[in-house]
């Protein structure tokens, strides 16, 4: 998990309005809200979700991966690629 109070505390933060999210795709199905609305608030919150996915990802990638003393090495710049190959497809 996060290193940082502040990372922390942003994932808290991305989870928080994920969880709005759910809870307007709630409020849609109870008020019987059109199948589009349900649609986009459900894509919208599947985005968000994929994109606290990448953070996560991210950050254990940078911290359990990466070695701080080889930074530019073979090894840590296929670790940045990975990174950037997640972010592609999650976000």
């Amino acid at each position: 998990m996060t290193h940082s109070e502040k990372e922390k505390q942003k994932l808290v933060n991305r989870m928080r309005r994920i969880r709005g999210q759910i809870d307007a795709i709630q409020r849609v199905l109870e008020e019987d809200g059109s199948c589009l609305a349900i649609l986009q608030q459900a894509t919208a919150c599947r985005g968000a979700l994929d994109g606290f996915i990448a953070e996560v990802v991210e950050d254990h990638i940078r911290e359990h991966v990466i070695d701080p003393e080889r930074r530019g090495s073979p090894q840590s710049e296929a670790a940045e690629e990975l990174i950037e190959i997640m972010h592609s497809y999650l976000t």
